[in-house]
């Protein structure tokens, strides 16, 4: 059985973090509003009778009858299913809270260009994106990569994963959020990046495995743009 992954077609955004889940795995799943007709397909989904187990938005999911929305809860669903997560609740329970922490920052790197409404353009809210933004770099990026660079390091079978010995989506979810932080905000990652050591060795390895690598490379993986969560604008890179 092929998963169905369903997300809009012309954006990493929070699909992605899926994407690179299912590649790691080597799980066969089709993206399907990227096939023809595919985004009527997902609005379909979303706001159908035939289940009550709808989706509020995408990512969402679909695996024989299983309806699977929210990032973390998908990933939470592939890792056990997929060995990405330790087996042990308390494991299973820590990678799933690591998750959780890095869909904190992904908001924030959201409303750091719209602090005002995601119904309204940039242009419609720059100067307040501009004070929001040199904050975020001031203070709540630092802030987020220090705690992952302090789980790194604190790892008792080293700073290689987030979680025990093994790569789990955790690993690849914070490997996306540098990835898309470097688009966004390549001079305060210049500078954050030499200050954070393992998170950064951390995006490169796994950057490098096999199937990751191949998928970096392929025409599945869509370009960062500034239409995404990770945009970048040169005004607020400070």
């Amino acid at each position: 059985m092929r998963y169905e992954l369903y997300y809009w077609p012309s954006i990493q955004g929070r699909g992605e973090f899926v994407r690179l889940a299912l590649e790691e795995a080597g799980a066969p799943y089709v993206d399907v509003a990227r096939a023809k007709n595919g985004e009527k397909r997902m609005l379909a989904q979303m706001h159908g009778r035939a289940s009550h187990f709808l989706p509020f938005a995408p990512p969402f999911l679909k695996f024989e009858r299983q309806l699977i929305g929210q990032t973390a809860n998908i990933l939470l669903f592939l890792g056990a299913r997929h060995g990405l997560a330790p087996k042990a609740d308390a494991g299973r329970l820590w990678t799933h809270q690591l998750q959780l922490t890095l869909a904190d920052l992904v908001a924030e790197v959201h409303d750091a260009h719209h602090p005002i409404g995601a119904g309204l353009y940039y242009e419609d809210q720059r100067r307040e994106a501009k004070r929001r933004a040199a904050d975020f770099t001031a203070h709540r990026l630092p802030k987020f990569l220090g705690y992952f660079e302090n789980v790194l390091a604190a790892n008792p079978r080293g700073p290689t994963h987030l979680v025990g010995g093994r790569t789990t989506y955790a690993d690849l979810s914070l490997f996306q959020v540098v990835a898309g932080l470097e688009y966004a905000f390549p001079k305060a990652m210049k500078r954050a990046g030499r200050r954070h050591p393992h998170v950064m060795r951390l995006h490169t390895r796994v950057a490098a495995r096999p199937r990751i690598a191949a998928y970096l490379a392929s025409a599945r993986r869509i370009p960062f743009n500034q239409e995404g969560i990770f945009r970048h604008y040169e005004e607020l890179d400070r």
